[in-house]
């Protein structure tokens, strides 16, 4: 039996950001039925498609190089895999590259992500002197919104910045522990943008080597 394993990456934007995971998932199960690429399949009652993705984008954000790993049953070139899922995809997800991985490769983890959300004018310089306060401390926690433990921002954060009239974070992947884009608008005070149709944008998926 061929088991071909290959690397996507693509975008997710426009009014697809809107959609959650799970039908994101099933989005791309059903492009790949259209583009006649034939999914490897887990063995067992329900098979199910052999697929993962290793960082799950929250729902509301769009994505400009997410990644996903699936496995095909058989044999096919990535420059076609990409022409194929290209011409069968639907309006806001795009195809950018596609690359076959080695018997025994590693499944894809993240270093760290990378998000930018536009600012209004009026809140530029409350957000740069918030995020001038954030970088300098060396913990600042966070309640979320639906209970829990409250989450150390600080312990995430790479880097946060104002420039161009946009704000970029960049957080370490650090399981469920870690802090999400969100946490670090709520610890900057902007976690109301949302609400005003600002939304956030994950612009650099960076894994592990």
């Amino acid at each position: 039996m061929v088991r071909q394993r290959v690397r996507i990456r693509f975008r997710k934007a426009g009014d697809l950001r809107l959609i959650g995971h799970r039908d994101l998932v099933r989005t791309i199960e059903r492009v790949l039925r259209r583009a006649e690429l034939r999914l490897g399949m887990s063995e067992g009652f329900h098979p199910k498609p052999r697929m993962s993705f290793p960082s799950a984008l929250a729902l509301g954000i769009a994505g400009m190089e997410e990644v996903a790993e699936m496995e095909l049953a058989e044999d096919c070139p990535d420059d076609e895999i990409l022409l194929r899922l290209s011409a069968a995809t639907v309006p806001g997800l795009d195809f950018l590259r596609a690359e076959l991985l080695p018997d025994g490769a590693k499944k894809a983890q993240i270093r760290s992500s990378t998000y930018q959300i536009e600012l209004p004018p009026d809140r530029l310089a409350e957000a740069e002197a918030r995020t001038a306060e954030l970088r300098a401390a060396e913990t600042f926690f966070v309640d979320r919104p639906r209970g829990g433990r409250p989450v150390d921002v600080c312990a995430s954060l790479e880097h946060a910045g104002v420039q161009s009239g946009k704000l970029t974070i960049r957080l370490a992947a650090l399981g469920q522990g870690g802090a999400s884009p969100r946490d670090v608008l709520a610890a900057l005070g902007l976690i109301d943008l949302e609400l005003d149709g600002y939304y956030l944008t994950r612009t650099v998926v960076e894994l592990q080597p």
